[in-house]
């Protein structure tokens, strides 16, 4: 893009200005000396029609037609996504009619053409006598003539005989949706083209004189209109010069149809059309427009371009972007604003010093970018892998106390089902109360470790908050009846030697929904924290399933344990939640991975808004700030520590949010108040959520601020905030559950306007601070440093920088932060990238306030996300070139924000060679891109199993200890997955992949679940519509949209779609974790042949790119389906022949032969020099047959020969579970020396690492992963 300097912006406004006013009267002297400058002497064009002020409706826009598909074809137009309007006319011979054809393609309701005719010299619309059957006439200024359903389109004739008519002008009410369709907000028009309009000689000329005419600037800008129309594709020169020829045969056509020059120059531009007369055309006319000073312009012209998302405009776009910001500003000097105001009201903040930037550098209009640092990828490697320490998960059991035995006592009773329990504590004791039904009669225990004499003062509630007395037929030996409630001594008991105190109610069907109770010892009340206890009688909890041994399989179950039994006290506030949270650091560290696992569950369910925040308790901002930098504190530490819990503490950390001592907390309590004052806005809404604030702040009131934010902006919609908060997950009734609870809706004056936006603006900022985790803004702010001075009683805030960043650090976040809101997302993703790669030393150091890196690197990485996101559109038809660069730096993300990347980052090199390839167009690039594509898909899917594996466990353990929504529980490892930075490169991978096929020439078949399946084939239009249904015979599916939310049916094992879901979509992992065949059919004839097998039954095969599918009958699908199938059928007999050691414990691919390697290995040395070179094959080693017996019979292994020739024994009189054993004995396999030496040989001369160079362990871990393989 060429540079745009303040001179010759100025020039060049300034010519389109005088270019727009420089039109006198046709018959002016001064017209006919311009025209004797432009072109020679030609036929006169047709006076231009009226149009400003014609009939009611709306200016019309002249149709020009796009692609003339035929000599009839005068113009196509999009209504929406899936209809066009298409309009065809017969133009008339002298005296016979004009028929025009209109066709709107995919209609699903009833279409009125509402229209008129335009004359030359009528300003409003000519009703044709002439009209369609069923036409009515609309308030006598409009016809409405309904459309004609025809299939799936709907059709139009008209017929025009009257000659004075010249263009016919309408819109399209659809009637089914209401709503009217119009031609870029106004009227659609269609020129008539009839033969008594022009002589045949005369057109030619007309046309050939009119080319001449036609101003290069404007023809420009109309080249650029079509661009922006197409997409804003990418162009080969020959491309361009088509596209430029066309744009000029387009404003030819409108110029012979009669549309002047200066109306055509209006449109373009957007300028207001020059008068007609001469009195209109005088030197004052201009001075307005002079008034305006350049650099005001100029000023203004940027702050339009950074509310359109900063664009690259080309000069064309930027002639017409400094005349409407002229036009803006004029039109406020026009209201009688000053050029002084005018000033002072644009030159805010920084602006001045961003335009003079654009201009210095000569880049205005275009984005700039920054420059990255050519660097080795495998810089960024790490290889810490997430693996689960057995040992570590297997922790001792707790001491049970007397209240747990009394639990188990219960549970193990016969016919008891334990319907609730809750733990209460008071100073060092504890009183567990528990219903239960044994035989349908209902039952409720207090017990209490209390030893003290103790009395139950209790009642029942059918409702909420209400005390009544229990009947007299239930009370409990020794109670005494008050008046609204029942007093009962506990009882002494024992169990295995402990004591305690215990109360049992048998309750009546009374439909009692709670039970509220407190304590008294002698003269003292007992209560919950100041409030009743209260025992819920109205829902089961989970909790409480009796552990049939598996239950907390795969996690750290003490922990998880020791979670729950803390969450009472953590609900209380999340100062309580964060403290109690950073006393189990230590236990969860211990426990290793499931235990680092086994908080961030907890602290993603609290996040998630599935565990209560906060129950009758004040807490100051302060408080839960200090909490939470406690908390962040010690996930810090262990961040430096254990390098190989990184990625789950950062997700912790996002989690939680940064926190802060003292101050910065504190502002919250504080700033709400000055807020309240500086703008008259104490009462109502305002004032709830100032006593929210003050008792207990938490992360909704981001959210909050951000609604009111939202509110102001849009003057005061409601609706809007609403759309904030719910589109944010705050309902009415959440707002109404705050302890201080917020009632009213917020209600500001126009003039408090300017001053809450700049308030709430900056009190975002303190929100962000303490509760966001992963906002950019705040996070940047940190580590350069702030400082927010104090107000009256307001304490002010000074954040110091952190030191040691790299050079040029500050400007690279400060480029980013300017770019954040760009509509080109490009240049912001290589910003961020670059930002997150010069963190990185940092961050594998122990640097000062490493937190803050961390918290900053989260929040580049969560933009980097948002701004992929928002890229899709940008890249819906951009070249290949450009979506494979988009996936490189989207890769290039995913390897910064995990723990073992290596994979990914061979996939990154590899798709980056592709890359190379697709720029030089190397015949083969496609395949070879296709073949990394898939790579990296496998990586994303592996990555996908490793999380459900690793959290899904702990997921369900942990939510069924504290009654966690079950849709929450299931879905927990798939919204991680796909909230991070892999579920944004499956989703570009996605799009990709058709286009990858195409060019490649490949098959037809997607297999993202790979099983062979058999069953009866059921068509059905979208899998959301059976998902909940059953089937009751093996089924698979053929369904024609699949979106990937969906949930699989019972009864099906296979889906097959046209869709393509990503890979990590729920409905992709629930294929494969439940051994559901799932594919992706390309080719429409196949998807047809196999819907037209509907109701058959068929036997469907997977291969690594291919389905192959063949009826079979129901005999054979019994026999597949039966555990004994294979007895039914005669098994061939076989003969096993042991292979020979023949003196080699390994060799290298040159030696692999069929009497020491298996065809796979064969294969593998075959490949090599008959692939391309860019097709990589494996290095292979090999530890020949035979070479087990000759291990197992050596010296070192005699004590495991001979266990495993006792196992055989047990084995050959069908003792299967020997199998297990043998398998356990072989891992006690010693490596005699000559197989160490001789397969380090091998593996250095074959340019393989020795795994022994690492370390004898690295080397005992290889030999581990051999015997296994065995």
């Amino acid at each position: 893009m060429s540079g745009f300097s303040a001179a010759a912006s100025a020039a060049a406004a300034e010519r389109c200005a005088l270019a727009i006013r420089a039109r006198p009267a046709a018959s002016s002297s001064a017209t006919r000396q311009q025209a004797s400058l432009r072109r020679s002497t030609g036929p006169r064009l047709p006076a231009t029609l009226a149009a400003s002020r014609r009939g009611p409706v709306a200016p019309r826009a002249v149709a020009t037609p796009a692609d003339r598909a035929s000599p009839d074809l005068v113009g196509k137009f999009t209504l929406d996504s899936n209809s066009q309007l298409q309009v065809a006319v017969n133009p008339a011979s002298q005296g016979s009619v004009t028929e025009i054809d209109l066709e709107v393609t995919n209609t699903t309701g009833s279409l009125i053409l509402h229209w008129g005719a335009l004359c030359r010299d009528r300003r409003d619309w000519l009703l044709p006598s002439r009209r369609p059957d069923g036409t009515a006439v609309y308030k006598n200024r409009a016809l409405r003539t309904p459309f004609l359903k025809s299939g799936d389109n709907s059709t139009l004739r008209i017929e025009i005989d009257d000659p004075v008519v010249q263009a016919i002008e309408f819109l399209i009410f659809d009637e089914t949706q209401n709503k009217w369709f119009k031609n870029n907000g106004q009227n659609f028009q269609i020129q008539l083209q009839s033969s008594h309009h022009h002589g045949s000689g005369a057109s030619g000329a007309s046309s050939s004189a009119t080319s001449a005419l036609v101003p290069e600037d404007l023809v420009q800008i109309q080249a650029y209109l079509r661009w922006e129309r197409k997409g804003k594709q990418s162009y080969t020169p020959e491309q361009e010069k088509e596209e430029y020829e066309a744009a000029r045969a387009e404003l030819i056509e409108e110029l012979n149809r009669g549309v002047s020059l200066e109306k055509l120059r209006a449109k373009l531009t957007k300028a207001p059309e020059a008068p007609e007369s001469d009195e209109s055309y005088s030197p004052a006319s201009q001075i307005t427009s002079d008034k305006i000073p350049e650099d005001l312009v100029q000023v203004q012209a940027y702050v339009r371009w950074e509310k359109a998302g900063k664009p690259n405009y080309p000069p064309e776009k930027q002639l017409v972007e400094f005349e409407e910001a002229r036009k803006e500003l004029q039109a406020e000097v026009d209201k009688g604003t000053s050029i002084d105001q005018l000033r002072k009201k644009i030159l805010k903040g920084n602006i001045e010093s961003k335009v003079s930037k654009q201009l210095k550098n000569k880049n205005y209009f275009s984005v700039e970018r920054i420059q990255r640092k050519k660097r080795d990828i495998m810089q960024i490697l790490s290889k810490h892998k997430h693996t689960v320490i057995e040992e570590q998960a297997e922790v001792a059991p707790k001491q049970l106390t007397v209240l747990d035995l009394l639990t188990n006592s219960l549970q193990k009773k016969d016919g008891c089902e334990v319907l609730s329990k809750k733990l209460f504590k008071f100073g060092d004791k504890q009183i567990l109360a528990i219903s239960t039904k044994v035989l349908n009669k209902s039952k409720v225990y207090l017990a209490t470790n209390h030893t003290e004499p103790l009395i139950l003062h209790w009642s029942l509630a059918k409702k909420a908050g209400e005390w009544k007395a229990p009947p007299s037929n239930i009370l409990p030996s020794g109670s005494k009846l008050l008046d609204m409630a029942c007093e009962t001594e506990f009882t002494k008991s024992e169990l295995d030697g402990l004591h305690y105190q215990v109360v049992e109610i048998e309750l009546d069907d009374g439909g009692y929904k709670g039970m509220p109770f407190v304590l008294r010892s002698g003269e003292m009340w007992i209560k919950n924290n100041g409030s009743d206890f209260y025992l819920d009688l109205s829902t089961r909890d989970t909790r409480n399933i009796k552990d049939t041994g598996d239950a907390g399989k795969g996690t750290a179950k003490a922990l998880l344990e020791r979670i729950a039994e803390l969450e009472e006290d953590a609900q209380r506030s999340l100062m309580h939640r964060f403290n109690i949270a950073a006393d189990l650091v230590d236990q969860a560290r211990d426990a290793g991975l499931l235990g680092i696992v086994g908080l961030f569950v907890w602290i993603r369910f609290m996040a998630t808004r599935q565990l209560t925040w906060n129950k009758n308790y004040n807490v100051k901002p302060r408080e839960i700030s200090k909490a939470q930098d406690r908390f962040t504190d010690d996930l810090e530490n262990m961040y430096k520590a254990y390098p190989q819990y990184r990625e789950i503490l950062r997700m912790i950390m996002a989690a939680v949010g940064r926190g802060g001592e003292g101050d910065v907390g504190q502002r919250i309590r504080d700033e709400i108040l000055v807020i309240q004052r500086n703008n008259d806005c104490k009462g109502g809404m305002m004032e709830e959520w100032h006593q929210k604030l003050h008792n207990n702040t938490s992360p909704d009131d981001v959210v909050i601020c951000q609604a009111l934010i939202d509110y102001i902006k849009s003057d005061f919609d409601i609706s809007v905030y609403w759309d904030t908060l719910n589109k944010n997950g705050i309902t009415k009734e959440r707002l109404l559950s705050y302890d201080r609870a917020i009632h009213s809706e917020p209600n500001f004056r126009s003039e408090q306007k300017e001053g809450l936006l700049r308030d709430l603006g900056n009190y975002m900022r303190s929100l962000k601070a303490v509760h966001s985790g992963a906002d950019l803004e705040s996070a940047i702010a940190t580590c350069m440093g702030y400082k927010s001075e104090g107000e009256g009683f307001m304490v002010g805030v000074q954040i110091n920088p952190v030191k040691g960043l790299p050079s040029g650090f500050p400007e690279l976040l400060e480029f980013v932060l300017d770019h954040v809101e760009d509509k080109s997302a490009e240049p912001l993703l290589e910003g961020l990238l670059e930002a997150r790669v010069e963190l990185r030393p940092l961050l594998l150091d122990s640097p000062e306030r490493m937190k803050d890196l961390i918290f900053l690197d989260i929040a580049l990485d969560s933009t980097f996300r948002t701004a992929t996101e928002r890229s899709y559109e940008e890249l819906h038809n951009a070249a290949p070139e450009k979506i494979m660069y988009f996936i490189s730096l989207v890769l290039e993300n995913l390897a910064l924000s995990i723990d073992d990347n290596e994979d990914i980052l061979h996939c990154l090199k590899g798709w980056n060679q592709a890359l190379e390839m697709a720029k030089q167009k190397e015949d083969d690039w496609a395949l070879f891109a296709k073949a990394f594509l898939d790579r990296i898909r496998l990586a994303l899917a592996s990555k996908g199993e490793q999380y459900h594996n690793m959290m899904q466990p702990s997921a369900e353990y942990l939510g069924s200890l504290l009654s966690v929504d079950q849709w929450a529980v299931n879905i927990f490892t798939e919204e991680i997955i796909r909230g991070g930075s892999a579920a944004t490169l499956s989703a570009l991978l996605n799009r990709f992949d058709p286009v990858l096929r195409n060019v490649a020439h490949l098959g037809s078949w997607q297999v993202i679940s790979p099983v062979e399946v058999s069953g009866f084939v059921a068509v059905v239009d979208e899998l959301l519509a059976v998902q909940n249904k059953s089937y009751d015979k093996p089924t698979i599916l053929v369904a024609k949209s699949v979106k990937g939310e969906e949930e699989i049916p019972d009864g099906v094992v296979g889906v097959i779609t046209p869709d393509m879901p990503d890979v990590l979509s729920h409905v992709s992992v629930r294929a494969r974790n439940s051994k559901v065949l799932f594919a992706t059919c390309f080719d429409h004839g196949t998807l047809s042949e196999l819907e037209g097998y509907h109701q058959k039954l068929f036997s469907f095969k997977p291969t690594s790119s291919d389905i192959t599918y063949r009826e079979i009958s129901e005999s054979e699908l019994q026999q597949s389906s039966s555990p004994n199938a294979e007895a039914v059928h005669a098994v061939p007999s076989i003969s096993l022949v042991n292979k020979k050691f023949l003196g080699k414990y390994a060799i290298s691919a040159e030696e692999f032969s069929e009497e020491m390697v298996g065809a796979k290995s064969r294969n593998i040395a075959y490949l090599k020099g008959k692939v391309p070179s860019w097709v990589g094959v494996p290095t292979s080693v090999a530890i020949p047959f035979g070479t087990f017996e000759k291990v197992l019979s050596d010296g070192l292994n005699k004590e495991v020969a001979q266990n495993i020739e006792k196992l055989k024994n047990r084995l050959a009189q069908d003792d299967f579970s020997a199998l297990g054993e043998i398998r356990k004995a072989v891992l006690n396999l010693a490596a005699p020396t000559e197989l160490v030496k001789e397969l380090k040989e091998k593996m250095l001369g074959s340019g393989m690492p020795w795994p022994g160079d690492e370390g004898d362990q690295h080397w005992e871990q290889a030999w581990m992963a051999i015997k296994k393989k065995l």
